[in-house]
């Protein structure tokens, strides 16, 4: 089977500012540079009408109108996902694509309630599927003790299971997390392999933020930007800002957003916390700016964790030669990634006293040019994470579905 074209499904897409829409867009542009024409499908709750079809950057953007499902609670947020497939097959069917045929569709999770549209989609086109499955709910939330094994954790299971049944190809973010579809019956069959997440080169531009003009200026600067909610370590951060509180020459920047980051910044300032400084959320084009002006990348994943997550602010600190200073769960491929290329310094030890001399190890590998860590930063994230990679696999996949 030739791929000439693809449907390529989200519930976001840049001027969305998630990592998730960010990745979709970088995925489009490549499918097109490789020769195969990508219509974005995605939803959209502050459409005035039944949908929109735009082009940006070269490529067809269709957006369809739903419930407004972000920034809301999670008990509405969860009635509004379950309807948007509903009203993305409603509103498909009235828009100007509605006669459209492709060759495919590749869809990306989360969200897990567009099984169903993906089902319509491959009734319409007689084509295959390749699921990008970037987060294993509701898995993951049962590990953080978010939600109980109940009604809840069965009824986000049943949506699960729909999305794993109408996939033809599943690409999952980790080796470890295959072990985990072995035990999942609605998975037998499928073609599930790792798909390393991706990252298009960006180009250096201004940054709005000025470490130069902040309370840290003149330090080596550790850096993290992205969502600051309950997902995330955020608390082993800040305990190591406060470890470090002494050493005047190292600072401390946080920059996103989320459901923790108030909470956090209040708690920061409660412990006098003044080697850290928290900006609210910035352009993704201002990124590269960003941390061209820092040291060092900080993750942290909470470590209640059992799934596998390589986060994408991850793949930005490599792509801008910055190590990484990660804080991760017991058995995370992260770890395994992070030593052997030596990006960086990884741990599950989340001591205070381990943590300190960890970041403080970090900053004497950086001082010394000798260590060209920073070059094995970028030659990693070309080599093993880039967006042509992705979807020459993606292709490969579908191209074998019987």
């Amino acid at each position: 089977m030739l791929i000439k074209s693809i449907a390529l499904v989200a519930d976001a897409y840049p001027p969305s500012r998630t990592s998730a829409a960010l990745q979709l867009k970088d995925l489009a542009l490549e499918f097109l540079r490789q020769g195969i024409a990508p219509t974005v499908i995605t939803s959209d709750s502050e459409l005035q009408d039944f949908s929109s079809l735009t082009k940006l950057d070269g490529i067809n953007v269709l957006r369809l109108k739903t419930p407004k499902h972000k920034n809301i609670g999670r008990i509405r947020r969860a009635i509004a996902e379950i309807l948007m497939p509903v009203f993305m097959i409603i509103n498909l069917r009235k828009s100007v694509l509605k006669n459209a045929q492709w060759d495919a569709v590749v869809w990306y999770s989360p969200t897990i309630f567009l099984g169903v549209f993906i089902y319509y989609l491959k009734k319409q086109n007689a084509c295959p599927s390749y699921l990008i499955l970037r987060d294993i709910f509701p898995a993951w939330a049962l590990d953080l003790g978010l939600i109980k094994k109940g009604p809840a954790y069965f009824f986000f299971r049943f949506f699960e299971k729909i999305q794993y049944a109408v996939a033809n190809c599943i690409g999952v973010q980790a080796v470890g997390n295959l072990e985990l579809f072995k035990s999942y019956p609605s998975t037998t069959g499928k073609k599930i392999e790792v798909l390393q997440n991706w990252l298009t080169p960006k180009i250096l531009s201004h940054c709005s933020i000025l470490v130069s003009s902040l309370s840290i200026a003149n330090r080596r600067i550790f850096v993290y930007a992205g969502n600051m909610g309950v997902a995330q370590g955020m608390q082993d951060l800040l305990l190591l800002a406060q470890e470090l509180l002494k050493r005047d020459d190292i600072g401390f920047l946080f920059v996103g957003r989320g459901s923790d980051m108030d909470k956090l910044r209040l708690e920061a300032k409660n412990r006098g916390l003044v080697n850290t400084v928290f900006c609210d959320e910035i352009d993704a084009d201002e990124i590269p700016g960003l941390y061209a002006q820092c040291h060092v990348g900080l993750i942290a994943l909470d470590a209640r964790h059992k799934t596998h997550n390589i986060p994408g602010k991850f793949l930005s600190y490599l792509q801008a030669g910055l190590p990484v200073m990660a804080i991760v769960n017991e058995g995370n491929d992260l770890q395994f990634i992070i030593e052997k290329h030596g990006v960086g310094k990884v741990t599950v030890d989340r001591s205070p006293d381990h943590l300190r001399v960890l970041a403080t190890s970090i900053i004497d590998e950086i001082s010394n040019p000798a260590a060209e860590i920073s070059h094995r930063c970028k030659k990693l994230v070309t080599e093993l994470f880039s967006s042509r990679v992705a979807v020459e696999q993606i292709v490969n996949a579908l191209n074998f579905v019987k």
